[in-house]
């Protein structure tokens, strides 16, 4: 029995997801610095010897690479450069110029998921889901059939038996390895999760918190953003520990009350928030930044492809999750990083393509069309099960 009170809660992040799912398509790249996040014309060219058939690929290097488009992920060979999520191509070519560069296929990382989803489930059924690549899961009652006669009823061993289960299905389901950490909460999870990555397992119950979290900067706890790290560490508070023991007054002066109260709350390991196994989505989108500006004078048609493209997307997204919406919108960002929204509000609900692009066409001819455009995007809202 798990102890009154005693909360068993995990989280799950897959390593490296994309690049390591480009990996199983391109095992040749293991062990290489790998980059995500090129466009269709980064796709491998393959050729064949007409002799023996043998396929030889040839490769993007990040070096070639010009444009304004921003890393999606990097294997761990390539972050070891210095080239990391979101950080500019162009930027990284100058760290890594040998990198390889890749094309992002959502397609394909999304049916790695929902593979590694499934085999968690069949284990411990209560997951929240946190995106394409993690889970947040309760480990409340959750026992392997060996558990039943192993005669130890320590909460905390079992608990890293599951874990050790969990990481051996998601391997066998996608030949893919993730990080489990399991803790007495959601926040202690999500931060455990990353100390032992990649294939990491960690055990963190409230008594480790002062010797494995209070020495981390304060910008690994989830909900501290670069603004807020940079102001803390201006007041003196550059570590988790150092924020536990702050003057809960200077933080309120500088934060506000209710921000303040949970910057201490988080710092010291306390967070009572559940496991939420089902919640609706309030809008599905699609969007898309282009690798250069395009004008909607000069680059008419390609926008208008583009466009097309991503209503069908949205619209494909809809009918997979079994909804349609009301409110239509478009999402603009010009040259100048300014961005525009609008939106429409239909009499019946859809998910069909054409539809969605009828209304958000007319959204967009609500649209000044001055400035080259950098980034277009297509949401749907108001959602109801279809």
């Amino acid at each position: 029995m798990t102890p009154a009170g005693l909360r068993l809660i995990a989280h799950l992040d897959m390593d490296a997801f994309y690049a390591s799912v480009e990996l199983l398509r391109y095992p040749e790249l293991r062990g290489r610095p790998v980059v995500i996040g090129g466009g269709r014309r980064h796709q491998p060219a393959e050729t064949a010897d007409p002799a023996t058939g043998a396929v030889t690929r040839t490769f993007a290097k990040l070096a070639d690479y010009s444009g304004r488009g921003v890393i999606t992920t990097a294997t761990y060979e390539a972050r070891a450069l210095g080239v990391g999520s979101a950080m500019g191509l162009m930027k990284a070519a100058r760290l890594a110029p040998d990198a390889v560069l890749l094309p992002a296929d959502f397609d394909r990382y999304r049916t790695y998921s929902r593979r590694f989803k499934d085999a968690v489930r069949a284990i411990a059924p209560r997951i929240e889901d946190r995106g394409i690549d993690e889970i947040y899961i309760d480990l409340a009652g959750v026992r392997l059939p060996e558990h039943d006669a192993d005669g130890y009823d320590d909460p905390w061993w079992r608990a890293r038996d599951v874990a050790k289960a969990l990481k051996a299905a998601v391997r066998e389901a996608t030949g893919l390895t993730c990080s489990i950490a399991v803790a007495p909460n959601k926040l202690l999870a999500k931060i455990a999760s990353e100390l032992d990555k990649p294939d990491g397992l960690t055990i963190l119950r409230e008594a480790d918190v002062p010797a494995r979290i209070w020495p981390l900067p304060v910008r690994r706890v989830n909900g501290i953003g670069p603004k807020a790290a940079g102001k803390l560490g201006a007041l003196g508070f550059g570590t988790v520990g150092e924020l536990a023991h702050a003057d809960p007054a200077l933080l309120r002066v500088h934060f506000g009350a209710h921000y303040a109260e949970w910057l201490l709350d988080a710092a010291q390991g306390r967070d009572d928030r559940d496991v939420v196994t089902e919640s609706e989505p309030k809008s599905i989108s699609r969007e898309t930044t282009f690798e250069r500006d395009l004008s909607a004078r000069h680059d008419r048609e390609r926008l208008s492809e583009i466009f097309t493209w991503l209503c069908e997307r949205v619209a494909a997204d809809l009918a997979r999750k079994g909804y349609a919406g009301r409110t239509i919108g478009v999402k603009l960002r010009f040259d100048d990083f300014h961005t525009v929204t609008r939106d429409a509000t239909l009499e019946a609900a859809t998910q069909d393509a054409k539809e969605i692009r009828r209304a958000a066409g007319q959204c967009l001819r609500r649209i000044e069309l001055r400035r080259r455009i950098r980034l277009l995007g297509v949401r749907v809202g108001a959602l109801q099960h279809a």
